[in-house]
């Protein structure tokens, strides 16, 4: 949204954001624009700011994530995000925003901003109960475009090495965390963060959530890919897959139709697998997703609409049961969600 009022800076952005932007020759001495913070992430500050070629956005890794629990991560993950989105935009143009530029001493990137009234949130679309399926279908084939065009790439793994990164703000937080609150399976989730993490595959972008896909007039725009990763692309799909089934929490009237998106996003990505067996992304997708599904309620990242206790009992009872015989197909994890939440 446009501001109001005379143009103005926020005082806490004051000492980076105006002088970075003036770095970058964005904003000239003096000058003042419009700065609005957005809402919505918990790992960066992120700002909308009003400037004469129109409005852009402005991007900033956090040291310490904006959650409960103590949760840090190197800052620079911004650049692989950076660099994630260039990557994107030569593979599918309109997968990203516009990037105009980078500010690597800062710790921040500029992007074009992208109107809410043209580029709605997925995440807002599915509270709304509008579970479309041509929209998951479109971010699966958009998604596995880009696994399969960085498939292999020995340039593209060398640049994003980015172990350490993911695991920090992956792979601990989310299933070793979760192994240290289920000691009784933590040997399961604890040999699925040694899998993922030994898996290189392609390029991931780590936060393939529906908060942070747009669905614009030319396909979805994938944004915040500060997990970027050269590993296992079975990780992407299994993380959007989850936030299909937890949504039947969120929005009890749409759960066929959330239903139907993970059966379409499943299908639809499965059909681009070249560079391996499908089969076999596949049997680690499915045995990552409990263990995904599992961590959002007793991970160091809990859903935020997940908060009655016995909604979460429902997903550790699925999500255990599941744990304590991995699956190999997705739809085993689908059948078993749908049984419980059809109860």
């Amino acid at each position: 949204m446009a501001g109001s009022g005379p143009p103005r800076a926020t005082p806490e952005s004051d000492d980076w954001l105006i002088p970075s932007l003036i770095r970058l020759g964005l904003v000239r001495p003096g000058e003042t624009p419009f700065v609005q913070p957005l809402t919505g992430g918990v790992s960066s500050d992120i700002y909308r700011v009003d400037l004469a070629v129109g409005p852009v956005c402005v991007k900033r890794a956090l040291p310490r994530l904006k959650v409960a629990a103590d949760w840090r991560a190197p800052v620079e993950r911004n650049a692989y995000e950076f660099a994630w989105m260039r990557v994107a935009a030569g593979v599918e143009p309109d997968a990203v925003p516009e990037i105009l530029a980078e500010d690597a001493a800062a710790g921040l990137f500029v992007m074009r901003f992208l109107d809410p009234a043209d580029h709605p949130l997925w995440k807002a679309q599915l509270r709304d109960a509008n579970a479309d399926p041509a929209t998951a279908e479109a971010v699966a084939r958009r998604l596995v475009a880009i696994h399969a065009a960085t498939a292999g790439d020995a340039g593209i793994a060398a640049r994003f090495a980015t172990d350490a990164i993911f695991h920090s703000i992956r792979l601990e937080p989310y299933l070793l965390a979760t192994a240290r609150a289920h000691p009784d399976l933590a040997a399961v989730l604890t040999g699925l963060a040694e899998t993922t993490a030994a898996t290189r595959k392609a390029l991931v972008h780590g936060d393939v959530s529906p908060k942070n896909i747009l669905v614009g007039p030319r396909g979805p725009v994938f944004l915040d890919a500060e997990c970027a990763w050269y590993g296992d692309p079975a990780f992407d799909l299994a993380f959007c897959l989850n936030h299909l089934l937890l949504k039947c929490l969120w929005t009890p009237s749409a759960t066929a139709g959330f239903l139907a998106c993970f059966d379409v996003l499943a299908a639809s990505y499965l059909e681009g697998v070249r560079w391996e067996l499908p089969e076999a992304l596949e049997r680690r997708a499915a045995r990552l997703l409990p263990g995904l599904f599992l961590a959002r309620v007793d991970g160091k990242s809990p859903v935020e609409y997940v908060t009655d206790e016995g909604q979460k009992n429902r997903v550790r009872r699925v999500a255990r049961a599941l744990l304590a015989d991995l699956p190999d197909r997705l739809q085993a994890v689908r059948q078993a969600w749908s049984k419980e939440v059809s109860a």
